[in-house]
């Protein structure tokens, strides 16, 4: 039968979308992996790949529609065999969340006329029908395609033990060509509860009654887009939902400042040049594997350690900011992890990232030091366990240990710890552990 393509969340806060355009059009045949149209998330306009193979039936939604509700169909992918003339026109089309009948309710038995009156059932012959669609072990159906059904039946496959790599973890056929089985991932259950919170906009004073404050003042009224909606909620809901503390260091940045300068005139002929801020994600990284107990993320109800180091940056765009992670952080050189953020960063700007590329971590880095900031507090990135506000390097007097009074560079920083997660001892740990690298660069180096 017709499979429906349904409107994917391509970030983890979507609900809905923009269908931009299409790259395919009816009558065109598609392989799992082909694009098929360019989305707009609330995080940037993403390439829609397909996950079948076959044939596109019928686009349901025009290119350029706006507010395309996550799930809803989009269009329909005709099989080997099948024709524009098989696609359920009347309106009646069962989308992933529907209450139809489900094809295993339908297929595994038919009753003859006089079943309800006493009479026998009759068993459906095997060999015509659909393949029933699985269950999992709570009775909630495992989505598969048609295709991934008919190739698990063929190789004796339990679809409940594979692993979906489509649209909300449907069941494809590249899956079950792969034939790896897996348990169910216990992820899903880490789930923090909280997610459901980001989903909705913050409480306060309604629209209405704002404007009613400024109807006598001229003003400009900005609509939100799906960036600003999200950042608005989720910070809400950090500031509403994690018990955040803070410690606050001053950091002797001369020593790194001579050998940032060094490396670099070593480095200019292969066109590195290392940044600050370099040697902070990796400072960052290093002490996150010095202090273990402090690489964790809270999920809902446990905490999860870490064994990488995935450090997220904060990268501001117009109209927002995304945080891209740079993982494994502890094992990269610096001049690694300088090119992997310069790039990560112009993709970002570009809103060209990947989910993939900006979800995870448990840690961030946020530095507003090059607009002059001394100093501030940041809000931490549920889940991370913590993040590190980074201040300006500025010329100040300090005493030395020898009691003289000498001018170094100095600079703040202060971290944000979730209590849930860190301790007050284990996060002062943590901070020490990164102002000793950044002080010692050498050691980062060892």
């Amino acid at each position: 039968m017709p499979t429906e393509i349904l409107m994917p969340a391509l970030s983890p806060t979507m609900e809905e979308g923009t269908l931009a355009k299409w790259l395919v059009k009816e009558g065109d045949t598609v392989s799992s992996g082909d694009l098929l149209a360019e989305i707009e998330t609330d995080k940037a306009t993403m390439e829609f790949e397909a996950v079948d193979e076959g044939t596109i039936g019928k686009i349901l939604v025009d290119g350029g529609t706006e507010g395309v509700k996550v799930n809803t169909p989009i269009a329909v992918l005709l099989e080997e065999g099948e024709s524009a003339d098989d696609i359920d026109t009347s309106g009646g089309g069962k989308g992933a969340d529907e209450k139809a009948p489900t094809e295993a309710e339908a297929s595994p038995a038919t009753k003859t006329p006089e079943a309800g009156k006493g009479g026998s059932e009759t068993p459906a012959p095997q060999s015509t029908g659909p393949i029933p669609a699985p269950k999992d072990d709570k009775g909630d159906r495992i989505f598969a395609s048609p295709l991934a059904r008919r190739i698990a039946k063929d190789k004796g496959l339990d679809l409940t033990q594979i692993k979906g790599s489509g649209p909300k973890g449907r069941i494809v056929k590249a899956d079950v060509l792969d034939a790896k089985p897996e348990a169910k991932a216990a992820k899903a259950e880490a789930a923090p509860a909280a997610a459901e919170g980001a989903k909705a906009m913050p409480a306060g004073m309604g629209a209405d009654t704002v404007l009613k404050m400024y109807e006598d003042r001229e003003f400009e009224e900005v609509k939100l887009d799906g960036m600003r909606k999200t950042i608005a909620a989720r910070l809400t809901e950090a500031k509403q939902t994690i018990p955040h503390f803070y410690l606050r260091r001053d950091i002797k940045l001369d020593a790194l400042l001579k050998f940032r300068s060094q490396l670099n005139k070593q480095l200019e002929g292969r066109g590195v040049k290392l940044s600050v801020n370099d040697f902070i994600i990796k400072a960052s990284a290093l002490a996150l594997q010095a202090v273990p107990d402090a690489n964790a993320v809270w999920a809902g109800d446990r905490v999860l350690k870490l064994k990488p180091s995935d450090v997220a940056v904060a990268v501001a765009i117009e109209g927002g900011l995304f945080t891209p992670v740079l993982k494994d952080a502890d094992t990269k050189s610096v001049s690694a992890l300088s090119a992997e953020m310069k790039d990560l960063a112009a993709r970002a700007r570009d809103r060209k990232l990947a989910p993939h590329e900006y979800q995870g971590g448990s840690f961030a880095v946020s530095n507003l030091g090059m607009f002059g900031i001394d100093n501030f507090d940041a809000v931490i990135n549920p889940p991370h366990g913590g993040i590190l506000a980074v201040g300006a390097g500025v010329k100040k007097p300090v005493v030395n240990d020898e009691g003289e009074i000498e001018v170094a560079t100095i600079m703040s920083v202060t971290l944000s710890v979730d209590h849930r997660v860190i301790d007050g001892a284990l996060g002062a740990q943590l901070l020490e552990q990164i102002v000793q690298n950044l002080e010692n660069p050498m050691v980062m180096l060892a």
